[in-house]
């Protein structure tokens, strides 16, 4: 029996997702975010708060990298959505990681992620529903250790987890159950 819960933003699995930007002095500041992903081939969208200091940076300098955090550095990927950068200066630098300037676009790339696109923005949008912001992939990074034989990523060596939003927690991902375009292919007989 289906039971109603109401409304509520339940939708699993949510992506954990590091926004990186460069604010002032180019001072590297990163966010934590689960509401935004892929919104075209080669699009993504970000729904957050406009008070948030990368959204500030993103208006600012036109630009951000958007990178899948691993399991190696759940504690500071959760400390990214823990921390402010409105609020503590130090944000990057408590978490230990490093930071590069991406070739392609005015953002850091953190070099720990194993996953990381270079995004510069197509537009912000502030509708009834929120700030979103539209970014265009200009360019994808990926640690070498995550690629197979031919060279494309592979998600059981990402190290990647997902975000529960029913109980606030984070569960890994990596266990291949099925094909896309082919376990259902049975069913078109």
């Amino acid at each position: 029996m289906l039971k109603d819960l109401g409304v509520k933003p339940f939708v699993f699995p949510m992506p954990v997702l590091m926004i990186s930007t460069y604010g002032d002095n180019d001072k590297v500041d990163v966010m934590n975010m689960a509401w935004g992903g892929i919104c075209a081939e080669n699009m993504v969208a970000l729904n957050i708060d406009e008070d948030h200091k990368t959204s500030e940076n993103i208006k600012k300098r036109g630009a951000f990298t958007l990178s899948v955090a691993d399991i190696p550095h759940l504690k500071e990927a959760d400390f990214f959505g823990i921390a402010t950068g409105n609020k503590m200066e130090d944000k990057f630098e408590r978490s230990g990681l490093h930071a590069v300037k991406s070739s392609r676009v005015d953002a850091p790339v953190v070099t720990e992620f194993p996953l990381t696109l270079e995004c510069k923005v197509v537009e912000c949008q502030n509708t009834a529903y929120g700030f979103r912001v539209l970014g265009e992939i200009v360019n994808v990074l990926a640690d070498e250790n995550v690629l197979n034989e031919a060279g494309k990523v592979d998600c059981t060596k990402l190290n990647a987890f997902v975000f529960d939003q029913f109980q606030n927690g984070y569960y890994a991902v990596g266990e291949k159950v099925g094909q896309a375009w082919n376990s259902g292919v049975p069913l078109m007989k």
